[in-house]
């Protein structure tokens, strides 16, 4: 059961980082540019610049410590919004004809490489409709992911090697990484619930 889990969370990351390989540099920087000062105080700390050349570099050092999945959430905040809120009722647990329904206009909003990026975030946080966004993500005509060459899998790194200096600032930026994916966690739920109150 454990490596099941392992292989769907590995493929799910994969997902991921093939989304933001995928985003033209225009989509990522419009949703730099979007973006709230509080949204862009978060993505600073994951992230040497508030560029799409800072985010790539950002997406790629936080394949492993969640630093990728947090940088999704800010990104795509907005777009996670406006798609729970068109969503309605069903943003919990959207059928496949719901999500493509809302998905042109989300797209037309916000653009193809961010919608791409926020669903392959949804898969990764293990939404419920995740299996429908996986297909949408693989056999869409709009939304697919274009095919992966090699998908190239991080090294995994001896932290045995790492200084005491170096593994307390993984372990400060693992903490950052959490409490990022938690706060873009209550946000969505409380995005959630001002969608139905509606």
């Amino acid at each position: 059961m454990a490596v099941n889990q392992m292989k769907n969370r590995m493929q799910a990351l994969g997902l991921l980082d093939r989304s933001f390989k995928a985003a033209s540099d225009e989509d990522l920087d419009a949703a730099i540019e979007a973006l709230g000062d509080d949204h862009r105080e978060g993505l600073e700390s994951f992230v040497d610049e508030l560029t799409n050349a800072g985010v790539r570099a950002g997406v790629k050092a936080g394949r492993i410590d969640g630093g990728m999945e947090a940088i999704a959430a800010i990104v795509t905040d907005a777009a996670l919004a406006d798609c729970i809120e068109q969503l309605g009722d069903n943003a919990d647990n959207p059928s496949s004809d719901q999500l493509r329904d809302v998905l042109p206009g989300i797209v037309e909003r916000h653009n193809l490489g961010i919608t791409r990026i926020m669903l392959a975030s949804t898969v990764a946080g293990e939404a419920p409709a995740a299996a429908i966004i996986r297909d949408l993500l693989k056999n869409d005509e709009v939304l697919a992911l274009p095919k992966a060459e090699e998908v190239e899998i991080a090294p995994l790194i001896d932290t045995a090697k790492r200084s005491a200096d170096e593994q307390a600032e993984v372990r400060a930026q693992r903490k950052a990484a959490k409490k990022a994916k938690q706060e873009a966690e209550r946000a969505r739920k409380a995005q959630a619930a001002a969608a139905r109150r509606k």
